[in-house]
């Protein structure tokens, strides 16, 4: 008898907790699913503002109205700003910030972790301090080097420059180098690899959800950067999508009933390619198994 009450209590104990953990489950679903759509808001807001004939700013303003939704904005930015032209100046910048990014990023941070040197703990310490220096202090040095010194105004190395070495990236990829045993690297060398062999050949492709990350993360700063392109760039043919869009005239007789709209336009061709960016590379952002190149 008080064996079978005992199971009874045991199993009724057991329903009340697998209950109670369905609850917290649905409880933590319903959370994220609320984030999730509270994220998702200002995209949908821009989307319907940029397909908006004329603006409404009611309730009923949110939702797609099909007697209210034209691609006419798209059209007519385009004509007002060359949008082919303003991406692809933002392509290359980007594409200048990144790669900079990346090389430099990964010679820094496999230099602060693998190699010893004296001076170490100060190069780390310079890193950091970098990090603690807004950037807006070093606009106006900035400015005068590159556009009075170089002469590199309206040019895309004067807008790539400023953004070439990036201390998040080398402390990206730092981290990630600390992870790799060093047996890894010391095989290699007793093999007879030079340093830059190891980088390229063992390195890199163990952190290669680092490099992806460095990417994403760097991508995003420069495609969205507004302030130095506007001081270095006084032509319109040289000028990023941002700026462009900054510079936009409201003035624009397409644009009498919605000029918002048009500026929303805008922002959403320069939010696609940040957005598919994420969407193409989100499932690498896992650690790898790094351990996995060490025998035993």
């Amino acid at each position: 008898m008080t064996t079978t009450t005992s199971t009874t209590r045991r199993e009724a104990t057991r329903a009340r907790g697998s209950g109670e953990g369905r609850l917290l489950r649905v409880l933590r679903f319903a959370v994220l699913l609320l984030g999730a759509f509270l994220a998702l808001v200002p995209f949908y807001y821009m989307l319907l503002g940029a397909l908006q004939k004329e603006r409404d700013t009611s309730v009923l303003g949110l939702l797609p109205l099909p007697r209210n939704l034209t691609l006419d904005n798209f059209v007519g930015v385009n004509e007002s700003i060359d949008l082919a032209r303003s991406l692809l100046n933002s392509l290359i910048m980007t594409a200048g910030v990144v790669g900079c990014t990346l090389v430099f990023g990964l010679l820094v941070g496999y230099a602060l972790s693998v190699l010893s040197f004296r001076g170490q703990g100060l190069v780390f310490a310079l890193v950091l301090l970098v990090q603690a220096i807004p950037f807006q202090l070093l606009m106006i040095p900035l400015y005068v080097m590159v556009v009075r010194y170089f002469d590199l105004a309206d040019n895309y190395l004067g807008m790539i420059l400023p953004f070439a070495v990036n201390s998040v990236a080398v402390l990206i990829f730092r981290q990630y180098f600390l992870q790799i045993p060093r047996d890894v690297f010391d095989a290699a060398r007793i093999d007879g690899a030079s340093e830059l062999r190891i980088l390229r050949s063992i390195a890199v492709p163990l952190v290669r959800p680092a490099v992806l990350t460095a990417m994403l993360v760097t991508f995003i700063g420069p495609w969205n950067e507004f302030l130095w392109p506007f001081l270095v760039t006084k032509d319109a043919s040289m000028q990023p999508l941002a700026v462009s869009l900054a510079n936009f005239s409201q003035a624009n007789s397409s644009f009498q009933a919605n000029p918002m709209g048009a500026v929303l336009a805008g922002a959403c061709v320069l939010a696609v390619p940040a957005v598919v960016l994420f969407l193409l590379f989100q499932r690498h952002f896992t650690s790898a198994n790094l351990g996995s190149a060490v025998k035993g």
